[in-house]
């Protein structure tokens, strides 16, 4: 399993992979040492991210292989499904996978999402709009929700 760390714009940010695809991505709460040589199966995880970043990339086309549960990984698919600048309910996500009493196993099931941004967990949010439960904070969920949107909000000074 190789791994590294790069910076982003919401803090630095560690991807785990091999050649059987990426196992995770999350963002760190503290400094780390960027690293210096990128292993060559995380470089195209690297390149993608920082063109996501830059604002010229909308989706990720990357083997993924992330840890978790069958339920888990079902939940995780679907997010997948969801456009960049769009939003989807908790309620929404359960109803679309089949039961909408599933909504706490759901939301759990999206909170251990392990692949950061790849898989957009920040996409969503409480039936009432609001932005609930993001284990990166809450400010990183709006931030990429604002990255995202086609409705960039301009300053005026």
């Amino acid at each position: 399993m190789e791994s590294c760390i790069i910076n982003s714009p919401l803090g630095y940010t560690k991807i785990i992979g091999d050649e059987n695809g990426i196992v995770q991505v999350t963002v760190l709460n503290s400094e780390a040492q960027i690293t210096a040589s990128i292993p060559a199966v995380l470089e195209d995880c690297v390149r993608q991210l920082q063109d996501y970043f830059e604002g010229s990339r909308k989706q990720f086309h990357l083997k993924l292989n992330p840890k978790g549960t069958a339920f888990q990984k079902k939940v995780w698919k679907h997010l997948n499904t969801i456009p960049s600048g769009k939003t989807l309910s908790y309620l929404q996500l359960s109803t679309q996978l089949g039961d909408p009493k599933a909504i706490r196993a759901v939301a759990n099931a999206n909170s251990k999402n392990p692949l950061w941004i790849l898989v957009p967990c920040h996409r969503v949010i409480g039936s009432d709009g609001s932005l609930t439960g993001y284990a990166g904070g809450l400010y990183r969920k709006q931030w990429l929700l604002n990255h995202e949107s086609q409705y960039k909000q301009q300053s005026l000074f």
